[in-house]
C-alpha cells in the first residue's frame, strides 16, 4: 500500500514513526560521550536510528532513564529501513558493587562483638 504513495510522503511517515519510537522509549545507549535513544530492544539485540549512528561495534552501556542496566558487546550492525540493527554477543547486567573474588559462607557471622 505504501509503495503507491509519493516518496516524500513515505519519508514523512518513516520520520514520524521514528520520532514516536524515540519519544516513547526510556532506553538509551551510551557510546563514549554520546547517548542514543533505543528504538527497539529484544533478547539478542537492539535497534537505533541509522541517521544518528551509521555503524556501531564494540562495548556500549545500556541505560533505562538514569539507571545503568547492562554492558552490551555489539558484534554486528546492519542498516534496515532506516534503523541500525545491532546484535550483541553478550549483555552483562550492571552491578553497583564489585564482584567478589572469594567464596562467601552463608553461615558466616554478620559481625563480631568486642572483647571486654
Amino acid at each position: 500500500m505504501l509503495e503507491y504513495l509519493p516518496q516524500h510522503i513515505r519519508d514523512g511517515l518513516d520520520a514520524a514513526r521514528k520520532s514516536e519510537l524515540k519519544r516513547k522509549s526510556r532506553l538509551r545507549v551510551r557510546v563514549g560521550g554520546t547517548e542514543l535513544p533505543v528504538l527497539r530492544l529484544w533478547e539478542g539485540g537492539l535497534a537505533l536510528d541509522a541517521d544518528q549512528m551509521p555503524q556501531l561495534r564494540g562495548l556500549v552501556d545500556l541505560y533505562d532513564g538514569a539507571r545503568h542496566v547492562c554492558h552490551c558487546l555489539i558484534v554486528l550492525s546492519t542498516v534496515e529501513n532506516g534503523e541500525l540493527i545491532c546484535e550483541f554477543k553478550r549483555a552483562t547486567p550492571a552491578s553497583e558493587t564489585a564482584a567478589l573474588d572469594f567464596w562467601k559462607d552463608e553461615n558466616a557471622p554478620v559481625g563480631y562483638l568486642p572483647r571486654h
